[in-house]
């Protein structure tokens, strides 16, 4: 790695002029992204460089033989953030005096520590280091990207091939061990394509995610879908750069109050901008990852059946998985929803959603090739779409919990917005309030979810299930999100083929979906004006029983605390007053 100018006045200067190089690179406005970070591990490099010769010329002619300074983590990818924390190994061969190697280390660790940067640090042999690693899945990671700085480059080059090899040879152990422990940090920190305040590395979908699957792809067992993964990873790299410089502290936490200054400092127009940026990218890396560890499993459990097969059919040839129907067109194989090999998606528009809502009622993950060729091939759907087309639409809608996953498969390769051109508006669009869990897009098909738990309540499950996926689509307009979403459902309801009656249905359910849970909570239900109100806003019995289920699925899908026995039974009295108008009954005024 060339070292650049900087490097060089550091070396002159010592700690102060690395630090004086360091702060003019950070002020650099024309260089940010991958250049100065570049720039940054360079310049790093250029200065411990400089304390390690100086170290061991300390020591004598020939003190560096069997001594090799490394950098591991995202400091040995070249990574470095503005407050980014140094991962140094320095490696020896067993040979040198201990007195000597601990007193090179003091020479390099304590200039860092001077200027107040954080440090991680060790002394290892390559045996130790590799032991280490064995017993240490954080450590094994961190050497996988081992790169050498100083000293004995023969010491590095086998330290790292050895490594390399070891996660290899141990990949059917490791691996397993690395996904639970992503599963126990998503636990832990959410989702980072949701949150309002997101942990850039830590949630699921963030950066240590992203390097979780270059893990994977060192293994030679699985890879990632590298489309668009690389743009995302340096989209959360550029977020951290920013927050860092915004704030003057090493953190990866994007608190609201921040989320203002980072924005500015990218050069974007808003908060909100910047949190679509984040979790676009988040979702990229998410996606990938559960590609990426389904394919792990599949190879390790077809490791494990081999030898089994192989004993038990004597030498025969082994027998191909099965391929189950689910429906025209879609097979199950291999713990997957892929497509039958008669299948046309080019000749069938229909296909993307049967293989949908087939995956979601089985509760089986769409396949990424699956999803990627219908992608490819298939053609519009016509308008109003046909009879299966919205039947399919609600058989996915309605399958509970495993929409989620098939749903994200759909938008990861753009289905969903070529189906329905409207959800672009809503799709990873933050929402500035403490009660909402979720962004918008993901929030309409948590809430189809919980409505699946109450279609039994309904005379119209379909109805009430594309209510819910439709009820905050104006979100993405100016103005009442109500009076706007009220238009767009008219449209969609009208273009997925609902007749004219249900279009009106659909419409005043969209634009009335706050209309029991705010008049229940805010108004006198003892006042007859008001269940009247009501009851003309809602027309009919039939609007009204599922004007009750959207309600609580909506509130249910927005968080916990927008959902609660009370404010149930406060509704639940409301609609009890207005069905009893509706049905014709009158309402006594207390106060008359």
């Amino acid at each position: 790695m060339e070292v650049p100018k900087e490097s060089a006045d550091s070396q002159d200067s010592g700690p102060s002029g690395y630090a004086a190089a360091r702060l003019r690179l950070l002020q650099e406005e024309a260089r940010s992204g991958p250049p100065r970070r570049s720039a940054l591990a360079e310049l790093t490099d250029g200065w411990l460089n400089g304390l390690f010769a100086a170290g061991t010329a300390d020591a004598g002619p020939g003190a560096a033989r069997g001594i090799a300074l490394v950098a591991v983590g995202g400091y040995g990818r070249g990574e470095l953030s503005p407050r980014s924390d140094l991962d140094l190994l320095l490696l020896h061969d067993g040979g040198a005096d201990p007195g000597a190697v601990a007193a090179l280390a003091d020479r390099i660790w304590y200039p860092v520590w001077d200027l107040g940067l954080a440090l991680d640090h060790s002394v290892r042999t390559p045996a130790e280091a590799r032991k280490t690693a064995a017993d240490d899945l954080k450590v094994h990671l961190g050497l996988l990207d081992a790169r050498h700085i100083a000293g004995d480059l023969g010491l590095t080059t086998g330290t790292r091939s050895a490594v390399l090899a070891d996660w290899r040879n141990q990949a059917p152990k490791r691996l397993p061990e690395l996904r639970e422990l992503c599963e126990e940090r998503a636990a832990r920190h959410g989702e980072l394509s949701h949150l309002l305040e997101p942990d850039l590395k830590e949630a699921r979908g963030g950066l240590r995610d992203a390097t979780a699957l270059r893990a994977v792809a060192a293994s030679w067992l699985a890879d990632a879908p590298r489309e668009g993964l690389a743009e995302a990873r340096r989209t959360l790299l550029d977020v951290r750069d920013a927050l860092h410089l915004t704030t003057g502290r090493a953190t990866d936490r994007l608190t609201l109050q921040e989320q203002d200054q980072v924005a500015a400092e990218l050069g974007l127009l808003d908060a909100d901008t910047l949190l679509r940026q984040v979790y676009e990218a988040a979702r990229t890396v998410a996606y990938a990852g559960d590609v990426t560890w389904r394919e792990v499993g599949r190879v390790l459990r077809s490791r494990k059946a081999r030898p089994r097969l192989r004993g038990l059919l004597g030498g025969q040839k082994a027998a191909v998985a099965e391929r189950s129907p689910l429906a025209e067109g879609v097979v199950e194989h291999d713990g997957e929803v892929v497509l039958a090999r008669a299948a046309r998606p080019e000749r069938d528009p229909v296909l993307p959603l049967r293989a949908a809502a087939a995956a979601a009622q089985a509760g089986l993950p769409l396949s990424l090739h699956a999803v990627r060729r219908i992608a490819a091939a298939a053609k519009p759907l016509p308008t109003p779409w046909p009879a299966e087309a919205r039947e399919q639409l609600v058989t996915l809608l309605g399958a509970g919990r495993p929409t989620v996953q098939v749903w994200e498969a759909l938008e990861a390769e753009g289905l969903i917005t070529r189906l329905l051109p409207d959800w672009e508006r809503v799709w990873c669009r933050p929402q500035r309030n403490a009660v909402h869990t979720w962004t918008v897009d993901r929030h309409l098909v948590e809430t189809a979810v919980r409505a699946a738990d109450l279609t039994r309540r309904v005379g119209r499950p379909d109805l009430l299930l594309v209510a819910a996926l439709l009820h905050d689509i104006g979100k993405g307009w100016p103005g009442d999100h109500s009076v706007a979403g009220e238009i767009i459902a008219r449209d969609v309801a009208a273009r997925i083929g609902f007749d004219r009656a249900d279009v009106a249905v659909l419409a005043c359910l969209v634009r009335h979906h706050l209309l029991l849970v705010e008049t229940a909570t805010r108004r006198d239900l003892d006042d007859p004006a008001t269940v009247r109100s009501v009851a003309e806003a809602v027309g009919s019995p039939g609007t009204l029983e599922l004007l009750h289920a959207l309600t609580e699925a909506d509130a249910l899908a927005t968080g916990p605390a927008a959902w609660s026995s009370w404010r149930g039974s406060l509704v639940a009295d409301l609609v009890k007053r207005v069905a009893a108008v509706l049905a014709g009954d009158e309402v006594e005024d207390p106060y008359a």
